[in-house]
């Protein structure tokens, strides 16, 4: 299976090719049976809900929808747009194919769906009889997931200058709670989502006879290249004898899109000591021509037991296990393929996947190739949407026995016909020695899984909580 052509064979029949039932991992969201639509459709009987369930959990104050549809008259306001974009299939926003694989959450109108609001908006758009009408949903305040038990915020406001350039920090949040605290996870809520571009978060933990002040010092300076002596100085980091305290990685992490992935009771999560810091060491806001202020929000939710199975992480493509070819570098006026591959080590259990990819991403696809060469789907991204880079939690866990080859292909599109592209005229776009620019590329497939156990294929992922 590593012969290049037959690899390259492989990923163009995955990328080309429609999934047969028997390739995908569940049925397809799309209605088999027939229907019949009702005669007459109103908002309250019948639109209401398909709106309340697929859109306003984002589309309500305070979330990332920019404007709300929470009643009949807002939903009407809107009603132009709303058939575009459900007809060219832009919202709800969900960028996997679901004909090849499926994950927690999806976002996914079906096609009665479709038509019964297309055929709602042909006959008027009415609203119907009060007596119909839906309660609301009742939805957390300042979150995606639920109410959190703690929530912590960026000390200040940051005032992006808008100069259009990439802007690089590191950033410090302490805290103090009454006890030690088991977490299960933290949900980062961007104060300006048109600015973030991406955060890593440590969590620093210490213990109390460590660190006395966990104010003292700077809360948040400049991604210093080379070195981070100088930034943990200023921040003050380290305990009260200089000594460095626990680090706990990946507890916190933002793409645009993404919520967190949030596992049952026992897999995952750490514990939050009474003292501590959540530790930024990456946060990256993009270009604007304006000045633009943020002030983001940590929704923490705690745990009822201490972690039984602790999740890994690896990556294949750029900062990981394998490599790229050809080397990730797009001539300009150019629409390019490239690929990467790793082979497992040991038995896997997979909780979620994460594609990555910048603005001139257009297709994205990743499968398996088991030692018994049989092919199993991950996921495939069609038309790559760089605002919408969700962590895609798999239904049940999947298993990936040792020796099986993970394969990507991902095409970038660097013409002008991408509206996109941030060049005109167009240029060489690649990596840049680790840049994390939106005007560079990446291309990576970050997978997070457990270490197989016996019965891991028939652990549900859908109900954390």
């Amino acid at each position: 299976m590593k012969n290049s052509f037959l690899l390259f064979l492989l990923i163009i029949i995955a990328c080309n090719r429609p999934a047969s039932n028997k390739e995908s991992n569940t049925s397809s969201h799309s209605d088999t049976a027939t229907f019949q639509l009702p005669a007459a459709i109103s908002f309250n009987e019948h639109v209401a809900p398909i709106i309340y369930k697929n859109c306003s959990n984002c589309h309500r104050p305070g979330e990332s929808g920019p404007f709300p549809l929470t009643n009949y008259a807002e939903v009407y306001r809107k009603k132009k747009t709303i058939e575009k974009v459900v007809r060219l299939g832009i919202m709800p926003p969900w960028p996997a194919d679901a004909s090849y694989s499926h994950f927690v959450g999806e976002l996914i109108l079906s096609d009665r769906d479709k038509k019964m609001i297309t055929a709602w908006l042909k006959q008027g758009a009415k609203e119907g009889s009060a007596k119909l009408k839906p309660n609301f949903p009742i939805f957390p305040k300042g979150s995606q997931i639920a109410k959190p038990d703690l929530v912590l915020k960026m000390p200040k406001k940051y005032l992006l200058k808008g100069d259009n350039k990439d802007h690089y920090w590191i950033m410090k949040i302490p805290f103090e709670i009454p006890k030690n605290q088991y977490v299960k996870t933290i949900e980062f809520v961007p104060g300006n989502r048109k600015i973030i571009h991406h955060v890593n978060g440590y969590m620093v933990v210490y213990d109390d006879h460590q660190k006395k002040n966990v104010w003292d010092g700077e809360w948040m300076v400049p991604n210093y290249e080379g070195s981070l002596a100088a930034a943990w100085e200023k921040l003050k980091i380290t305990n009260d004898d200089g000594s460095f305290p626990l680090r706990i990685p990946s507890v916190t992490n933002y793409l645009p899109g993404v919520t967190p992935a949030i596992y049952p009771n026992g897999i995952g999560g750490f514990e939050m000591k009474r003292k501590g810091a959540i530790l930024l060491y990456d946060i990256h806001y993009g270009p604007t021509p304006i000045d633009l202020y943020d002030q983001s929000t940590f929704n923490i939710f705690f745990a009822k037991e201490a972690p039984k199975r602790r999740i890994k992480e690896f990556q294949l493509g750029n900062y990981g296990l394998s490599k790229i070819t050809p080397a990730l570098m797009i001539p300009p006026d150019t629409i390019k393929t490239f690929y990467t591959q790793y082979t497992l080590q040991e038995d896997m259990s997979l909780l979620t996947i994460n594609p990555h990819m910048h603005l001139l991403g257009k297709e994205f696809v990743a499968y398996a190739i088991t030692p018994e060469n049989k092919k199993i789907n991950l996921i495939r991204i069609p038309k790559w949407d760089f605002r919408w880079q969700y962590f895609y939690t798999f239904q049940k866990m999947l298993v990936l026995k040792k020796g099986s080859t993970i394969y990507v292909a991902a095409t970038f599109d660097n013409t002008k016909g991408n509206p996109n592209n941030p060049f005109s005229p167009t240029k060489w776009v690649g990596e840049r020695n680790g840049s994390m620019s939106t005007k560079d590329e990446m291309l990576q497939f970050i997978i997070t899984y457990l270490p197989y156990q016996a019965g891991d294929e028939n652990i549900s992922l859908a109900k954390p909580f």
